[in-house]
């Protein structure tokens, strides 16, 4: 394929050999014969293989190769004056190259198009604009702010937030306002500073690469700086109110399997909590259920202040390894699907199911739209399964329609690649070559279990279906990868470069 790709360039162009189109042109036909025999190889591929990968392509991605297809097909069909031109323009001098601008006019950008890909915006980060008003110390914190952008990089924070990136987030707020106390010896900011300050931790995600719009994907408010109802914000009395020794005992290291179910450094924060919430003016009743609303409300803010004193005390990396490992615990407990509207289901699979095709065929449609909303866990999907058969039976469907169909845990996960993401924390990763990544168990085909009354999982500490806390890989796959996009790019780039050193 690279010798046909050389091959047809220098007989298409046999009296240009050195000039800069011939290799892009070269490049573009080598890589693109690649690209267009691929997928013959990895269905090839794909029989083989024990485990369902599906390779699909967006339709973005689908748009691009077309736009590939017709540049080089455009390409072949010139003639070589018409290439013989567009060299002859690239001899100019440096000169010639520099944008016409008359003395009253401000210099505008010159090839605005070559600007850094999109796919590495973490090597070309801009300079954010900071209102100047905030006290947190990004600088100190900046591998975690780092870390925080890639898993919140714009194009997949909406895919990626109720797994990876808003529990990232959070955990980064927290710690910035954790380690500002030791400046400061207050564990939360004003309300004056609170805006800025969160305004400015915006600027700074957004100009390495996060999305510009994480205060809606998460639900951030200036009130997640701030004590909000919590009666205590001060280092000194939070440590002569609680034991501060006990509760850093529980919580400087936790498993992250083991603390979903002992709760053992949960339930030193919870108590910590409300001793805090119990030092309001106004102490409300907190005896089973007369427990007040407010009353709780506090305690949850008292929470995020007892989680900020552990910051504190810890280094970035550690503080954020025990918030993510605390936060997984309730991400894991909760489907985040929306079920929408399964009348169409019930009409071809209740009954008795009449017509297996006609069921199967609306239960595919169903799960479709599933697969468009967000990326989930492995013990996630169990709860999702869990959650829409005991819909399907309020619809007296009564056979297990997951069985009967084939459905899997890994259906109910954002599609293209069936990708599953494992049920203990775990970040994207950037690399300048391949771009963002994270891990993905595409292997393990776990049938989705169907509802029983008798043997409902109680908790995630109950799991009558075995699932793996992290992906078990075959065939020399580790995770989920935006594959081929970085070439993709590459080559889009290379035909725009080639277009404008012909005009």
């Amino acid at each position: 394929m690279p010798c046909l790709g050389f091959l047809l360039s220098f007989l298409t162009f046999p009296h240009f050999y050195n000039s800069l189109t011939v290799i892009l042109i070269s490049f573009q036909l080598w890589v693109f014969g690649f690209l267009v025999l691929q997928p013959y190889f990895l269905s090839r591929e794909k029989e083989d293989m024990s485990a369902g990968v599906s390779f699909k392509h967006s339709f973005s991605m689908l748009m691009l190769q077309l736009f590939m297809f017709f540049a080089c097909y455009h390409e072949c069909l010139s003639s070589p004056l018409d290439h013989l031109k567009g060299y002859m323009l690239t001899e100019r001098g440096v000169d010639a190259f520099s944008p016409e601008v008359t003395p009253s006019a401000a210099p505008q950008p010159f090839l605005a198009l070559l600007a850094p890909s999109p796919l590495s915006p973490f090597t070309n980060s801009t300079v954010p604009k900071l209102s100047g008003l905030c006290i947190l110390n990004f600088t100190a914190a900046q591998s975690l702010i780092s870390m925080t952008s890639i898993d919140c990089w714009a194009a997949f924070a909406p895919l990626l937030a109720n797994v990876i990136c808003c529990p990232q987030l959070h955990a980064t707020l927290v710690i910035l306002v954790g380690q500002s106390s030791k400046e400061t010896g207050l564990l939360a900011l004003n309300r004056t500073l609170a805006k800025p300050c969160l305004s400015d931790i915006e600027q700074v995600l957004a100009g390495q690469g996060a999305g510009d719009n994480l205060k809606q994907i998460c639900s951030i408010h200036p009130s997640n700086l701030t004590e909000a109802s919590c009666p205590v914000k001060d280092v000194d009395e939070f440590e002569n109110t609680v034991d501060s020794s006990e509760l850093l005992a529980s919580c400087e290291k936790i498993d992250p399997m083991k603390e979903c179910c002992d709760q053992v450094c949960q339930g030193a924060i919870s108590e910590a909590a409300t001793k805090l919430a119990l030092k309001a003016s106004d102490p409300l009743s907190m005896d089973g259920p007369h427990v007040l609303p407010e009353h709780s409300t506090r305690v949850n803010d008292c929470i995020t202040v007892v989680l900020r004193w552990l910051a504190s005390k810890l280094d970035s990396y550690h503080a954020k390894e025990v918030l993510r490992g605390l936060t997984n615990c309730n991400v894991n407990k909760v489907c985040p699907l929306v079920f929408s509207n399964m009348r169409h289901v019930a009409n071809s699979c209740g009954n008795g199911i009449s017509n297996r095709t006609a069921c199967c065929d609306a239960m595919d449609s169903y799960v479709s739209h599933l697969q468009k909303q967000t990326l989930v866990t492995n013990l996630q999907a169990l709860d999702c399964a869990t959650s829409l058969g005991l819909k399907l039976q309020k619809y007296n469907i009564t056979k297990d329609v997951y069985s009967l169909c084939h459905i899997s845990l890994k259906d109910f996960s954002l599609q293209g690649s069936g990708c599953l993401l494992p049920s203990l924390p775990s970040d994207a990763t950037f690399d300048k070559f391949s771009g963002i990544s994270f891990i993905c168990d595409l292997n393990d085909n776990i049938p989705a279990p169907w509802p029983s009354l008798s043997l409902l999982p109680s908790s995630s500490c109950n799991k009558t279906v075995r699932i793996p806390a992290l992906p078990a890989a075959t065939n020399a796959q580790s995770g989920l990868y935006i594959e081929y996009v970085a070439v993709y790019l590459l080559i889009a780039s290379s035909m725009v470069i080639m277009m404008l050193l012909q005009f």
